[in-house]
């Protein structure tokens, strides 16, 4: 149909993008960014590394005075490399976002952080995201925080991860904008956050004619959260953020969302807003549908 009124022409299946692999199979489309990580951890000298098995230690305590200064050029490109790598690897989300709030004054601990995500990536180069038929288009996010989790500031970090039809499509971690006074109101944040990007994907798949009309289904592991968000009554405690309570309470009452708990052990915005041990970690990307199709068999 675009041949009839423009110039084009058909170069079959997408295989390569912009960095970005695409491989077709029986189970489905799978994309990856194995070639990009090779020339990255070429170039900086990291390919004869010793593997890490997670990309951030669990309960690391980075800093911003800790450590010496070092070359601030250097730094900011190789972090600038990893956020675009994170396009295809949400297992380094958290680990990235860490070390891009020091991109003005970096110092040695934050570019030993860099360096770990860098020995991660060289056990799983070719670790990427498949996208498979389930069956269904239902629209679904996991959301959490982690409270006060940041040492210069003490500011919460929001994550959220979004499926369609099963297959994750979507997923933030960031630092909340400002300090939240309960594990409550950081989770409640993040929830509101994950909310509008579920409203987006559903404005999307209407318009595309595909959404089927099912409420979006979020899940959050703070049962002090979905309380305030089911309870219509205000609370003095909760004026503070009555604003996100009351988005968050809207879509309830029209039928749009529906909040439900999941045990800490089932979250899978664990891994955007902490470090995690290596179990929960090959557990949680496993259940997010990273898989390495270059990995012997």
């Amino acid at each position: 149909m675009l041949a009839k009124s423009f110039e084009v022409k058909d170069l079959g299946h997408l295989h390569f993008f912009l960095g970005i692999e695409v491989a077709y199979g029986s189970q489905g489309i799978y994309l990856s960014q194995r070639k990009y990580v090779l020339d990255l951890l070429a170039e900086t000298g990291m390919m004869e590394c010793r593997p890490a098995p997670t990309p951030i230690e669990a309960n690391h305590r980075i800093m911003a005075d800790s450590g010496d200064p070092v070359d601030k050029g250097q730094y900011q490109r190789l972090v600038g490399k990893l956020i675009y790598l994170s396009h295809t690897r949400p297992d380094i989300a958290y680990a990235v976002s860490i070390v891009s709030r020091y991109m003005h004054d970096p110092r040695s601990t934050q570019l030993d952080a860099a360096n770990r995500i860098l020995r991660y990536l060289k056990g799983c180069p070719g670790k990427g995201i498949l996208f498979s038929n389930f069956g269904h288009l239902r629209i679904e996010g996991y959301t959490d925080a982690d409270w006060a989790g940041c040492s210069d500031d003490r500011r919460s970090t929001s994550g959220y991860c979004i499926f369609v039809g099963g297959n994750l499509v979507s997923w933030r971690s960031k630092k909340q904008s400002v300090v939240a006074r309960s594990t409550a109101e950081a989770e409640l944040r993040s929830m509101a956050s994950g909310l509008c990007e579920l409203m987006w994907l559903r404005l999307l798949l209407t318009e595309l004619q595909m959404f089927k009309g099912e409420p979006l289904q979020l899940y959050c592991d703070n049962q002090a959260t979905i309380n305030i968000v089911n309870n219509p009554v205000q609370h003095d405690r909760t004026k503070h953020i009555e604003i996100d309570r009351h988005f968050i309470r809207e879509k309830l009452e029209e039928g749009t969302l529906q909040v439900n708990f999941v045990r800490s052990g089932d979250q899978l915005a664990d891994i955007l807003t902490k470090g995690v041990g290596i179990v929960s970690f090959m557990k949680i990307c496993d259940k997010m549908g990273l898989i390495n199709i270059f990995a012997p068999s």
